[in-house]
């Protein structure tokens, strides 16, 4: 198409331009390209921007136009969804008054003040039937700029939306607009107080399901109004749907929770407060064995141990800046011969001052401390979660004091420990690297070197990253790592900081070959994370059946009758001679009983022992995913284990 004086020439992402007239819309551009483009079209990214169909071009403007098939088109299905959900409430549930309904991982939420009326999952089936009919109506859903904000608060006031009266209240200077849904004859008949965007209509709408309720805060303020929230997710293809729900049923199924009370792992008590875990023998021995694992390759690695108390004086925090930037999540100062004290939220404090109780030489540099060190910071009971979010936790904490010079070799063998430890456990991951935010602190030489050293070792290794911009924290970059569990789920991973604060903060120096003074670097970093969220994790990783080298019981003798007690106990003296956990099992009830029991206890090797295998010097080994092992020479069976958890296998 050649442009014309009034037209405009817009960009497309294969390099070539594209001239319509002036006043046409991403649906003129789909069409103009091609009918079967427009026929699939639902939204397009403008200048890097998510918008709807039928936006406005303007001259320059860089269009990529997106279909079912790209995964940005996602948003704009969900988020629409989401409006279809919430008229299908209020038709239900005329007294309901709506929240706000955004996009979040994989799907979405709404929340409602319903008066009188509790949502069941009966409702749920309900408001998924009349969201069937608003879909198969084919409602336009489109954008609309509101002339008169006044008249528009006005109005939701007089309908009693009080939410929306305060949102848009607070955005009235802003250009808001509304989405209008309307029928086939341009019937407005039902709107709501939306950014944007969405998709042309609801019939582009496919495969959906509401998935749960909650209680949720207006603004998450536990002081404000109690709403309804119900989740959902939507998917393009009913495929994908049952897809996704699968994947929930495999989470739900290793949820630590519930797997917890099968295997008696851990505890939280109402008398002793939310978010603070007791660790049950069970659990406690696999967070010692990974302590133990973790101690040994650490002063493999050059890191010395160090243990710091759990409270501080508030002058300490002081000079950190955490009473200042993170006093919100800090614990109430207790009073201690009349001066204020705060349980640590942080370990690094305690760390610089044991660097600080001498003057250090460039010679003594990198200094590398190393603690499984307890921390205490307030989370909203809301946000509480198991052993994933809690209150109280221990993390594996290290700082690395370094030169300039050290520092990419720090980074670097940092990286090395994450790989080691991580591909033990059997994880994958991905890194990003975060860079410099908005509001930070330190000049920009700082920052370059910082992020410049991150990005030289991630570069050196050959190692795949994503850029994280504006991600890092105020005083640092980071690299960040996300791990991704067996079911193909994110978790938060190690991570890897250059403290360009609290060196200057504490006068953090040593002495350099030229006998001055100079700033030492810092690095904070984590491999495991907290032992918490680290433990809670793994039990869904391994869906409960952890590895033979971290099982809490590695090894069960089960004798068949009384007189092969005696044998049994020869059994476990020779496991328990080369570190197997073990134990006998020689309760009154049938074999297959007790093997069914082991099994549910997901203990790796069951032994059965009788007459044949007493006089034999053997054992009968069934595993407990494998089955019948068949019979095996006790001695050659012992050294067959300790070799399995030697390797970690």
């Amino acid at each position: 198409m050649s442009k014309v004086e009034t037209g405009i020439t817009v960009n497309l992402p294969d390099g070539s331009k594209f001239s319509l007239d002036g006043g046409a819309t991403v649906a003129d551009l789909a069409k103009s390209i091609a009918e079967g483009l427009y026929r699939k079209a639902v939204g397009a990214l403008i200048n890097g921007e998510l918008k709807d169909l039928y936006t406005a071009l303007s001259d320059g403007d860089t269009v990529r136009i997106l279909t079912a098939e790209d995964p940005s088109a996602l948003e704009l299905l969900r988020h629409s969804t989401a409006h279809v959900m919430a008229e299908a409430v209020q038709r239900l549930f005329p007294q309901a008054k709506i929240a706000i309904g955004p996009t979040i991982t994989d799907g979405f939420y709404y929340d409602f003040e319903i008066p009188e009326h509790s949502l069941s999952l009966e409702d749920l089936s309900k408001i998924e039937e009349e969201m069937k009919r608003i879909v198969k109506e084919n409602q336009r859903i489109v954008r609309h700029q509101i002339p008169n904000v006044d008249q528009q608060i006005s109005d939701f006031r007089s309908a009693g939306e009080k939410f929306k009266v305060e949102l848009l209240e607070e955005h009235k200077n802003e250009s808001p607009t509304l989405y209008l849904m309307q029928d086939k004859d341009g019937k407005t008949v039902w709107n709501d107080l939306c950014r944007g965007p969405h998709l042309p209509a609801t019939g582009v709408i496919k495969a959906f399901k509401l998935l749960k309720v909650s209680g949720a805060y207006w603004r998450g303020d536990e002081k404000r109004e109690q709403l309804q929230r119900i989740y959902a997710t939507a998917w393009w293809k009913a495929t994908d749907l049952e897809e996704y729900l699968h994947k929930l049923e495999e989470a739900e199924r290793r949820d630590h929770r519930k797997l917890s009370k099968q295997l008696d792992l851990f505890s939280v008590h109402d008398e002793v407060g939310p978010g603070l875990i007791f660790w049950h023998p069970n659990l406690a021995t696999i967070r010692n064995v990974i302590e133990d694992f973790w101690r040994d390759t650490h002063r493999k690695s050059g890191y010395q141990f160090v243990f710091t108390p759990h409270i501080a004086s508030e002058k300490l925090y002081e000079i950190s800046g955490h009473l200042q930037s993170y006093g919100e999540n800090m614990y109430s100062a207790m009073d201690i011969d009349g001066q204020p004290y705060r349980a640590k939220p942080m370990n690094c404090p305690g760390h610089i001052m044991i660097y600080k109780s001498r003057l250090r030489s460039y010679r003594d540099l990198p200094l590398r401390l190393a603690e499984l060190g307890t921390v205490y910071r307030y989370e909203r009971s809301g946000v509480l979660h198991g052993m994933l979010r809690v209150r109280g936790f221990t993390q594996d904490d290290s700082h690395i004091f370094c030169t300039p010079s050290q520092l990419e070799d720090e980074i670097n063998g940092i990286l090395d420990l994450v790989e080691f430890m991580m591909k033990t456990f059997g994880y994958t991951y991905k890194a990003y690297l975060a860079t410099r935010p908005e509001k930070s602190l330190g000049t920009d030489e700082e920052w370059a070197m910082a992020t410049g050293a991150l990005e030289a070792a991630l570069k050196s290794r050959g190692m795949e990253y994503e850029v994280d911009e504006g991600g890092g924290v105020f005083y640092a970059p980071k690299i960040d790592i996300k791990l991704y569990d067996a079911i193909g789920r994110e978790w938060q991973g190690p991570t890897v900081q250059v403290d360009l604060n609290l060196p200057q903060r504490f006068d953090v120096t040593y002495i350099g070959e030229d006998g001055e003074r100079h700033q030492a670097i810092m690095l904070h970093r984590v491999v495991l994370g907290s032992m918490e969220r680290f433990c809670g994790g793994l039990i869904e990783h391994y869906a409960g059946v952890f590895p033979t080298w971290l099982a809490p019981v590695q090894a069960i003798v089960l004798p068949i009758a009384d007189r092969h007690r005696e044998y049994a106990l020869t059994a476990l003296a020779k496991l328990q001679a080369r570190d197997v956990r073990a134990t006998v099992d020689d309760k009154s009830e049938t074999v297959n009983y007790r093997i069914r029991e082991a099994q549910m206890q997901q203990v790796p090797y069951m032994l059965i022992v009788g007459d044949k295998e007493a006089a034999d010097g053997s054992v009968s080994v069934r595993h407990r995913r494998d089955g019948d092992l068949g019979m095996v020479k006790l001695d050659d069976f012992v050294e067959r284990i300790a070799a399995e958890i030697k390797e970690r296998q």
